[in-house]
């Protein structure tokens, strides 16, 4: 009987020089690129929602979230180019995806665009954690940078479940499918 050995949750570090450097660029690559669909996918959920009636909350949560995102956004724009890191290549389809998945999931309706932010936030929220461990001895100023936003992204998945995320039309198949789509993107963005 053979025993299972647990891997680590984060990327073993490459041998060789400018090793951590190539490292750091995939990770400030993929945080940026997840800010830029998630800044996108509450815009585009917002849209639906906003001048709706009996909309207005959910289009002001939306909005406060949005404004959270854009934060996060504007700090990786200021971090790439500090570091000279290219963003990843798959931007523009990055973008009608993610306009797409949060216009989509709004025309669903409320619980399935609270659905979307669960099932995102619950992935970001462990690769942020996953980058925190790696990454806090090395550098601990982003490391910290980067628990503040987990902290932020927490809430905003928290809120999505008082909200009623999980009363959603077909939930779990809804969950699963964001939940694949986000694991992929984060691979695909941090290598091109």
């Amino acid at each position: 009987m053979s025993a299972s050995i647990p891997l680590p949750r984060h990327p073993l570090p490459r041998p060789g020089r400018g090793a951590d450097k190539a490292r750091m660029d995939e990770i400030l690559r993929v945080d940026h690129a997840g800010e830029y669909a998630a800044v996108l996918i509450y815009r585009a959920q917002k849209a639906v929602f906003e001048g709706r009636k009996g909309r207005g909350e959910i289009a002001r949560d939306l909005g406060e979230m949005q404004d959270q995102e854009a934060v996060h956004l504007a700090r990786f724009d200021r971090l790439l180019n500090e570091r000279q890191v290219r963003p990843t290549v798959m931007t523009p389809l990055w973008r009608i995806a993610a306009s797409a998945l949060g216009a989509g999931t709004a025309l669903m309706g409320e619980k399935a665009a609270h659905a979307c932010t669960e099932a995102v936030e619950s992935v970001i929220e462990k690769h942020y954690a996953d980058q925190i461990a790696e990454i806090g001895e090395r550098d601990p100023a982003l490391a910290a940078e980067l628990k503040q936003f987990r902290d932020e992204e927490l809430a905003h998945h928290d809120h999505a479940i008082e909200h009623g995320s999980r009363e959603a039309p077909a939930y779990r198949l809804l969950s699963g499918v964001i939940k694949v789509g986000c694991k992929a993107a984060i691979k695909i963005s941090e290598r091109v």
